[in-house]
């Protein structure tokens, strides 16, 4: 087994991406490796996307999904994007089926080059987000921040979609909000055992949405396809969109979000190439791959 394997830096909307190539291989990403990958401005990367060989029949690969701080994620649609637009330019297949930690994830790659995720079906009991303390109604929670008599957010909807969420809404703009400053402090609130990604939702339309997101373990990002879903379904459920929602994420970009009648939530949006290399999975170092050689 070579020492190196290759990787693609791309991005979903801005969420920058490592997708690494751990196909036919026994190890895995160290946490210390993804930690020095991360704090080189090269490859500074929300997730990993660590392809391996596929563990079920039926499946095409294998993914797991590692947070710039090293811990494992359970979901990241921006970050399969990535990894069906590498795939697909290799192999030219256009439908996949891949497992993760959360279970199983079907995407396609469309003629236009946008590419839809299917996110699986979200979860609302207080246990399965999960809550500390049980919750009967989770479009909305007891949880604020800043004073009292006049909390800055208060009362999000809350729902998995294969990780833990939290949505706030608000009706001024997006970028009003010190999410880096509030973010941390919600993240790691005692009603999330498992901390929580942290969202800021203003409704524009029935039809459109703007959204922020701190991740957990990887902070405040571009985009975060999980929590774009999360928002959407919540505002259904809330009654502030419709089932299909363009968000434009801090990126500038867009993403559609429809949650289907069969329960399940399709993500569509683009994904983007940077560059490609070679990395040490125990330590992290790279080397660029030179443009044009082959």
């Amino acid at each position: 087994m070579s020492m190196t394997a290759p990787f693609a830096k791309m991005n979903g909307l801005g969420n920058e991406i490592i997708v690494a190539d751990m196909r036919s291989r026994a190890d895995r990403i160290t946490p210390a490796a993804a930690i020095a990958l991360n704090a080189d401005p090269a490859t500074k990367f929300d997730q990993i996307m660590a392809i391996y060989d596929p563990r079920t029949p039926g499946t095409i690969n294998y993914i797991e999904i590692i947070n710039s701080d090293g811990t494992m994620a359970q979901a990241c649609g921006n970050g399969m994007r990535c990894v069906v637009q590498a795939l697909a330019a290799e192999t030219g297949q256009k439908i996949f089926t891949f497992e993760t930690i959360a279970g199983i994830l079907n995407a396609e790659e469309h003629a236009d080059g946008l590419i839809s995720v299917d996110m699986g079906i979200p979860r609302f009991g207080w246990q399965d987000i999960p809550l500390a303390e049980e919750f009967r109604d989770t479009r909305m929670i007891e949880l604020q921040i800043g004073p009292i008599d006049a909390p800055v957010l208060h009362s999000p909807s809350v729902a998995s979609m294969g990780n833990p969420h939290a949505i706030f809404w608000v009706d001024e703009d997006v970028w009003s909000y010190e999410l880096d400053r509030f973010g941390p402090l919600l993240e790691n609130h005692p009603i999330f055992p498992e901390r929580a990604n942290i969202s800021i939702a203003q409704v524009t339309s029935r039809e459109s949405m703007n959204l922020r997101t701190w991740e957990r373990g990887a902070g405040l990002t571009l985009a975060c396809g999980s929590a774009t879903c999360a928002a959407v379904v919540c505002a259904a459920r809330t009654n502030r969109t419709g089932r299909k929602v363009e968000v434009t994420v801090p990126s500038g970009g867009q993403l559609t979000v429809e949650w289907r009648a069969d329960d399940h939530v399709v993500m569509t949006g683009p994904a983007e190439w940077e560059f490609s290399g070679n990395f040490n999975p125990a330590t992290g170092a790279w080397l660029r791959e030179i443009e044009g050689a082959a």
